[in-house]
């Protein structure tokens, strides 16, 4: 999910990668070869991972699934579409698998939509907002074995998340006369704050707080094998919500450190906390655990008025690198961007309110909350198989704003590696390598094998070359870089929980807002979604060959100021680890595809040739099927919604330096005055309609995000994620009710009243085939 008022907190001098493959070009040699055609293959050659190159087939430690790669897609794209209703191609059909405030116990009330539910009711109700979306198959043992290790008689989870974000999305009764605007949702992006009242009922807080997190459930089949539905009473549904305890773990020898930041009133110890946050993209280990990640929590937190600002200046350099209050503010004040959950004035005995106003309200960090946004910014394990078990915060993975947590091809005998993004404008790419070696006896080893795998282990950032060549660098105390920095780190904790500093101080490639990434399971090859960067004040002279675009939206799209130019419509990098080996230090990139309304100038800005049947913008989602090999992209866009909705398109992947060169020509009139330009650059090998095309689009104001499929490939699960979002009453037609309209493409109105609801949905082929196929 990419909000389009999210701070940009890095003011490092650390090159963008724009400025990297600018540089790229001014090698005279290397512009020659460029200029007389030579294609991407031979300048990024590179073997193929040991043992993928070649094969129809792949099998990985618990995954036994036989892959036979699409290699054209034959389905009838998608058109697209501004209509209320989620399209797919002819000979596909769709229901809703489980929506915003279903019920997962025995006892719990029927979702009544009109937002009259009781509040403590949401820890037992699907969460809001979906998102990212793993399947485990649990075996007679009651173990997890992941997703595609499966046997007739076994049991599947669906866990999906929660993101929420900065809405509580039509929660509240209707006629509220405080907090909230009557029959209004709400939202903490609005000017002034929507609470602008001082103080919220505990009612609307306590919902907002439990409607975030993950959802888990167990899935119904019939006997087709075929998903049906959930089971609403299954011993294995959970709710994790910001209220779970979790544990603190990280490497044995810096566990007193990093609990040592995480005391606050709640564990005067550190050795546990509560909750996960704004929860985004996912991921799943090889042992068969969900990796669920904390995206954009920073703005959960403030300072009111007349408060005490903590006085410990690491901590406050710190806050400013991630977004965090700093200075203690009117609650009212525009410049605030929280929910005011720390304005409720009932009774908080477990200061479920007041701890998110994170202010040095005590005589130490034990007697209040200041270190409570350090609590948040990691990648958390789930045990899905396992209801009881308590979840584990993954430090040693790093703190920032985690998009997903994708595991390479799992090799025994080999580390593992898991790539992440940091999603906000001019962020990095990183990734983490387990010191312990995969081992497939662990599979099934829930919490336990976490402990093994993700506790001990090298944390890197990436920084891009201009050779086409990229490098690893590693976020350690003994990196002199790092320990001689002017933010003063004294141990390894630090650079754990200060992730961003480090990376700043250890030369990183500022990306344009990575979010989530994915693993081609044929090759081990790893991409990246850029979604958009549309920084205020952008100036052409910023463009170069990884961004070689600088236009302003056709159509006058976005906020038709500034920000709807420069690079509006994202693109996907992908790279090519050496030798194929997780561990590699050093890798080799390329742009795989850039975002485009089919219409735009071949020139500089539709450079891979998208047509109507496949034009799509702003990247978000990114996810490999193991069944059929295709890469899908899912959009969270804002530049291409003249047209269309957002969407789920399908690509047939090709491999790093299949491509060729080409050059750029850009222009901007700005205040009367053109500037012109050209960019060299370089990209994959444009796939063409047979190879891309859409296959999915959702309804009015809805991201199309999260996805995953059954073991035999035949159906998917994708979420869509607030419908109706630019609607500002509740029932808003015009914006968009989904799914409880009647024409809403998942087979009649789903639920009661007229509010829109995010959803999870089942996608299934007619004939009974596998999806995309």
């Amino acid at each position: 999910m990419s909000h389009e008022l999210d701070p940009i907190t890095n003011d490092s001098k650390n090159e963008h990668f724009q400025e990297v493959l600018t540089r790229a070009f001014e090698n005279p040699t290397r512009r020659s070869i460029l200029r007389g055609g030579l294609g991407l293959a031979s300048m990024f050659a590179l073997p193929m991972l040991p043992g993928c190159g070649g094969g129809s087939t792949i099998a990985a430690s618990n995954d036994t699934l036989p892959l036979t790669a699409v290699t054209e897609l034959k389905f009838t794209t998608v058109a697209k579409s501004l209509a209320d209703q989620v399209w797919v191609p002819a000979g596909y059909t769709v229901k809703v698998l489980h929506a915003t405030g279903d019920t997962m116990k025995t006892g719990v009330a029927a979702y009544s939509n009109e937002g009259t539910d009781d509040a403590e009711s949401w820890a037992n109700r699907v969460g809001d907002q979906h998102d990212g979306t793993e399947i485990f198959y649990i075996g007679s043992n009651g173990k997890s074995k992941g997703s595609y290790s499966y046997a007739a008689g076994d049991k599947v989870v669906l866990a999906v998340n929660n993101e929420s974000s900065a809405e509580a999305h039509f929660l509240h009764p209707t006629g509220q006369t405080s907090g909230t605007a009557s029959g209004k949702k709400f939202d903490q992006f609005a000017s002034p704050n929507p609470w602008n009242l001082g103080t919220r009922p505990a009612t609307e807080a306590i919902k907002e707080i439990l409607m975030h997190g993950v959802t888990l459930v167990e899935v119904n089949f019939d006997s087709s094998g075929k998903p049906t539905g959930y089971n609403p009473t299954s011993a294995l549904n959970r709710r994790i919500t910001p209220e779970t305890v979790m544990t603190v773990t990280g490497p044995a020898a810096e566990l007193t450190n990093l609990k040592a930041m995480m005391v606050t009133k709640f564990d005067a110890s550190g050795t546990t906390v509560r909750g996960t946050l704004n929860n985004c993209g996912t991921g799943i280990t090889p042992w068969g655990t969900l990796i669920t990640c904390e995206e954009n929590w920073a703005t959960y937190f403030t300072m009111p008025a007349g408060s005490t600002v903590p006085t410990d200046a690491k901590l406050i350099a710190s806050r400013t690198r991630y977004g965090v209050q700093t200075t203690a503010t009117s609650a009212t004040a525009t410049t605030s961007r929280t929910q005011g959950w720390h304005t409720v004035t009932d009774a908080d005995p477990t200061s479920r309110f007041a701890r998110w106003n994170v202010s040095a309200s005590g005589a130490t960090a034990a007697a209040d909350f200041r270190n409570e946004p350090q609590t948040f910014g990691y990648n958390v394990e789930i045990d899905p198989a396992n209801a009881s078990s308590v979840p584990s915060k993954r430090m040693a993975m790093g703190r920032f704003a985690h998009e997903a947590a994708v595991c390479s091809v799992p090799v025994v005998g080999k580390p593992l590696a898991f790539y992440m993004g940091c999603d906000s404008r001019n962020e990095y790419i990183y990734k983490f390598v387990s010191t312990k070696t995969w081992d497939a006896a662990d599979v099934g080893g829930g919490i336990a094998a976490g402990d093994k795998y993700l506790n001990e282990g090298k944390l890197y950032v990436a920084k891009f070359n201009a050779t086409g060549s990229g490098e690893w660098l590693e976020l350690s105390i003994n990196n002199p870089l790092i320990k001689n920095a002017a933010f003063g780190f004294t141990s390894q904790a630090e650079v754990l929980v200060h992730t961003r500093v480090a990376a700043d101080y250890a030369g990183a490639t500022k990306m344009d807002r990575p979010e989530w990434g994915a693993v081609n399971h044929a090759n081990g090859e790893v991409y990246f979604a850029m979604t958009n960067n549309r920084t205020p004040n952008k100036t052409i002279s910023m463009v170069n060959a990884a961004n070689p675009r600088y236009y302003k939206d056709s159509d006058g799209r976005a906020d038709g100021t500034s920000n709807s130019d420069g690079n509006p419509n994202g693109h996907i990098v992908r790279f090519k680890e050496t030798d194929g080996m997780a561990a590699a230090t050093t890798f080799t990139w390329d742009i795989f595809l850039f975002g485009a309304e089919e219409d735009s100038a071949a020139a500089n800005v539709n450079l891979s040739g998208l047509t109507a049947a496949n034009s799509f913008s702003s990247p978000d989602g990114l996810w490999f099927s193991k069944s059929t090999g295709i890469c899908w992209i899912q959009t969270d866009d804002g530049a291409f919604t003249d047209e269309t909705n957002c969407m789920l398109v399908a690509a047939i992947p090709g491999t790093v330096g299949d491509g060729s060169a080409l050059t750029v020509s850009n222009s901007v009139t700005v205040s009367g005055t053109t500037t012109t330009s050209t960019q060299n650059t370089f990209m994959g090998k444009v796939l063409g309609e047979s190879r891309l095309r859409r296959f999915l689009v959702g309804p009015k104001g809805a991201e199309v995000t999260g996805i995953t499929e059954t073991a035999d490939g035949k159906a998917i699960f994708v979420g869509i994620q607030h419908p109706g979002e630019n609607a500002t009453k509740y029932d808003d037609v015009t914006q968009g009710v989904w799914p409880t309209n009647a024409a809403n493409g998942v087979g009649g109105k789903y639920g009661a009243g007229t509010r829109p609801r995010s959803a999870t949905i089942i996608i299934t082929k007619d004939d009974g085939g596998r999806i995309g196929s």
